[in-house]
């Protein structure tokens, strides 16, 4: 495996542990050129309280499968907060990688194709398997972090 993803994604499963989510912790960061240029982890919006703060999660209070109605959260997703941090900046993402613990949903990875990524590298799964024909259709690579230990 090649030392950079292993770095990157190390540094991905560190910054989820800044997540304020009480169901799941995800991080994420956008490289371009083996250089970071942005990084998200899944938490409330700007001035909105936390889930920790709040002492719930909505979707585990409603009993919310995972996968499914991803609207229904407090929170934004890791991938989610990488693209608009770069927005934020005016840093363009077109053609970069983004590595994420976790595989994105479907909202997300709708995002990641329309602002020009060119792969996503994942190291859990995720239950949403229509976005492999949003990836497929847009020409983004999805790879499996796990597979790149036999290259």
């Amino acid at each position: 495996m090649d030392k950079w993803n292993k770095r990157f994604m190390e540094l991905t499963e560190y910054i989820a542990t800044w997540s304020s989510c009480l169901r799941r912790q995800v991080g994420a960061i956008i490289v371009k050129d083996k250089r970071i240029i942005a990084t998200g982890y899944n938490g409330a919006p700007t001035g909105t309280m936390t889930c920790v703060e709040k002492g719930e999660c909505l979707r585990n209070k409603l009993d919310i499968k995972s996968g499914t109605h991803a609207e229904i959260c407090f929170s934004v997703h890791a991938e989610q907060n990488a693209l608009m941090q770069a927005a934020k900046e005016g840093i363009s993402v077109k053609g970069c990688v983004l590595y994420c613990t976790h595989r994105p949903c479907i909202i997300c990875a709708k995002l990641i194709a329309n602002a020009g990524i060119k792969e996503v590298i994942y190291k859990e799964s995720y239950p949403d398997e229509f976005l492999q024909k949003i990836f497929d259709d847009a020409g983004v690579k999805l790879t499996f972090y796990d597979d790149l230990k036999n290259q």
